[in-house]
């Protein structure tokens, strides 16, 4: 599945020529697939919704005979025809496709990162993917990740993609770069080094690119310009990816589709469910900032499109939903007084 995926995205970027664009629409065409699962997940939510005050005074009635409460409850769904699952199952069976477009899009970037950093070694200006202000997509939208890889980043590799870029390298270019690295790590690195000892030579591939004074210089920070975050110290460097703008956007984004999709069933829930919703519609956020920060842009960009796909999404389905539910209600009323 992943390779599909990632079949899918190189084909995109075969029309548009940039990743970055290529990734937005890839993205509209996945939320496009999965918004059957979405729409069948919004009804079975609102069907919810509308029994919550039953299910209420059910629970209130019979907090204390478990037993009862369970068989009540199944008769109340059975009457008003709802599915408890509903809301939730059609969102579960998208996750597998979810994880492989995030492995299509891991794969593509650890690819490009590779490749970077040999074209680094073997004294070439490496290839970056900008878009817009980013000048690598493939690194950190932040002023503190450079827009050449870094150790961090390489280290995130796996070994099958190395051993992909070399594969398809020709044998001179593999023998220039290998004499390279050796000369400056005394590390002999091998298609079958990265299968067996990945992190050595990975580390033998980032000293060597630490050795050539091009690389140091993009790499270089801005003196005077570092924090310290308690957990870790960051620099703003002088060739810096990005201004940090897609994990902010991508917060704020999550922020709102969190208001989206809890504010109908908040008036129905207890407190302690009340206290649980609140913390997840600020902990997403945060956790979203942060993994956005410490990941690629790519992803960050994926993250900001596809929430603002489903806002869109979840605003037409409720603008639909609420057409539907008034047209009933006036044929009904218009029923009941012929």
């Amino acid at each position: 599945m992943n390779e599909f995926l990632k079949g899918i995205l190189d084909g995109i970027n075969s029309l548009f020529g940039n990743y970055g664009w290529s990734i937005i629409v890839f993205t509209v065409l996945i939320k496009l697939v999965l918004m059957p699962f979405d729409y069948k997940s919004r009804v079975g939510m609102r069907k919810t919704t509308k029994i919550q005050p039953q299910i209420s005074a059910l629970q209130k009635k019979y907090a204390k005979d478990q037993e009862k409460l369970n068989a009540k409850m199944a008769e109340l769904y059975k009457k008003e025809g709802v599915n408890p699952l509903s809301s939730c199952l059609p969102l579960l069976l998208t996750f597998p496709i979810l994880f492989a477009m995030f492995g299509a899009m891991r794969m593509v970037a650890n690819e490009q990162l590779v490749q970077q950093a040999f074209d680094i070694l073997l004294g070439n200006e490496p290839v970056l993917e900008s878009w817009l202000w980013i000048k690598n997509l493939w690194m950190p939208d932040s002023p503190f990740a450079s827009a050449w890889p870094d150790l961090n980043s390489l280290n995130m590799i796996t070994a099958d993609i190395w051993q992909k870029v070399i594969t398809a390298m020709p044998a001179e270019t593999l023998a220039t770069l290998t004499a390279t690295i050796e000369e400056a790590t005394g590390v002999l690195v091998s298609y079958e080094s990265f299968g067996t000892a990945t992190q050595a030579s990975v580390k033998a591939v980032y000293d060597a690119m630490a050795a050539m004074p091009s690389y140091v210089e993009h790499v270089s920070t801005l003196p005077g310009w570092n924090f310290n975050l308690i957990l870790t110290t960051v620099s703003v460097m002088k060739d810096f990816n990005g201004w940090f703008l897609l994990p902010l956007l991508s917060a704020v984004s999550q922020f709102f589709m969190s208001n989206m999709t809890q504010p109908a069933a908040n008036t129905q829930q207890t407190d302690q469910q009340k206290s649980t919703s609140n913390f997840m519609k600020w902990f997403f956020p945060i956790f979203t900032l942060w993994l956005c920060f410490s990941y690629t842009a790519a992803f960050a960009l994926y993250w900001v499109a596809s929430n603002l796909i489903a806002m869109a999404q979840n605003w037409g389905i409720n603008k639909y939903l609420d057409a539907k539910e008034k047209k009933a209600a006036d044929a009904q009323a218009q029923g009941t007084v012929k």
